[in-house]
């Protein structure tokens, strides 16, 4: 079964992005940032506070220390320094999920650090090797691109499953790559064509490009980004798709 996730926890202090009580009754997983690129303590225990009530899986969703940009700009770090970062983070929305009853299912790195991963290796491994030491029943969550068989096959190597991700509210490349956002059409804001694109994948196992080609995807979740001003129609939407009600 496919299931649909959403990067949620992100609001910092008075800034609120997203609408997490409208959005967590729609999803089936929620990506809680750890406080390194969005999120505090307090916004953190209110998302796992909703995720419980409503029965969504948890995960968490460190990134560069970038408070700044969102952890969207890549920062040049040791594997020494990316591992401890990595594990930091995992570990403070663990002791938060603990005490509300709650234990995590899985990581997805964000924003830079996540297309960091997927183009890197040596950081693709730096983060597979820390969680095999750290807790090896902790999925990894990666692009459901070209570059997710060869991935899948040196995570198994150290024990650590995959969930391989399409992005229901991004563009793609010819390479099944996400179109950078400094793109024009890199983000797509159209309710429409978010759940034209979903229902293509869903159905056909394919992504049309901003060129027209039709590329094969494989992939077990669904994203939509929290900071979307869509997300509530859009998590609505695919929600249905994925979950029709059934006939009387």
């Amino acid at each position: 079964m496919i299931r649909l996730n959403c990067d949620l926890g992100e609001s910092y202090g008075r800034w609120q992005l997203a609408d997490e009580a409208a959005v967590m009754p729609t999803i089936d997983m929620a990506n809680i940032a750890c406080g390194f690129h969005a999120g505090d303590p307090l916004t953190l225990s209110r998302t796992l506070r909703l995720a419980k009530a409503h029965g969504v899986a948890v995960g968490a969703h460190p990134g560069y220390p970038d408070l700044l940009g969102f952890g969207r700009r890549s920062i040049p770090l040791s594997s020494e320094e990316l591992r401890s970062l990595f594990l930091y983070q995992i570990g403070a929305l663990r002791a938060l999920a603990w005490a509300e009853g709650i234990e995590l299912e899985y990581v997805k790195p964000h924003g830079a650090l996540y297309n960091d991963m997927m183009c890197n290796e040596g950081i693709f491994l730096t983060l597979v090797e820390a969680l095999a030491d750290y807790d090896p029943s902790l999925k990894l969550m990666i692009l459901a691109s070209a570059t997710a068989e060869r991935y899948a096959k040196l995570a198994e190597k150290r024990g650590i499953g995959l969930l391989r991700e399409f992005f229901a509210d991004r563009a793609y490349t010819e390479s099944c790559e996400l179109m950078p956002r400094s793109e024009t059409g890199a983000v797509l804001h159209d309710p429409e064509a978010v759940l034209k694109q979903v229902q293509r994948a869903v159905e056909e196992g394919v992504v049309l490009t901003p060129s027209g080609a039709r590329i094969p995807v494989e992939f077990e979740t669904i994203c939509v980004h929290g900071d979307n001003p869509e997300a509530v129609e859009l998590t609505r939407s695919i929600h249905r798709l994925l979950h029709p009600e059934p006939s009387a």
